[in-house]
């Protein structure tokens, strides 16, 4: 619960809420890390499920999910500064292993970046591979088995 008494919730985002969407990102990825724009979005958002985090109507964390079969792959993980530190990415988290395994997916996979990789790890990831650059900042794939038994997103209990 926050400050504010509202407990934010992780669950599908609303087709409303996409420019709160937008405008996390822009500025987590192309503010905070200088990721060009044209890199930030692309093509893929069209297809993607986008998740989110609210709290009290507020968008304060975002992440999609792209794909479909076997493999699903999280992507665009973002939660906004003045929030970090509060479990929201954990809880964007397990909402995302749902929404995967809801899907019939098996596995999660990212590219994750450098500095967070604990973040994953602590989560369930393991790494894979070399590093590589991606948009000007060090990335490692990492994936994760997600569990056949899911409750949806958002739901209750």
């Amino acid at each position: 619960m926050t400050a504010g008494g509202s407990t934010p919730l992780a669950r599908r985002a609303r087709p409303g809420e996409m420019p709160a969407v937008w405008a996390l990102r822009h500025a987590v990825f192309c503010e905070e890390q200088g990721v060009p724009a044209e890199l930030e979005r692309d093509a893929e958002d069209a297809g993607a499920l986008h998740l989110v985090v609210d709290d009290a109507g507020a968008v304060i964390g975002t992440c999609r999910l792209l794909g479909s079969g076997d493999v699903i792959r999280l992507g665009r993980m973002a939660v906004a500064r003045a929030r970090r530190g509060e479990g929201l990415g954990a809880l964007l988290l397990a909402c995302a292993h749902e929404a995967a395994a809801e899907s019939g997916a098996r596995e999660v996979e990212l590219h994750a970046q450098v500095p967070v990789r604990g973040f994953y790890e602590r989560a369930g990831y393991a790494a894979e591979g070399e590093v590589w650059v991606e948009a000007g900042i060090d990335h490692i794939l990492m994936r994760r088995r997600v569990g056949a038994h899911v409750r949806p997103c958002g739901a209750g209990g």
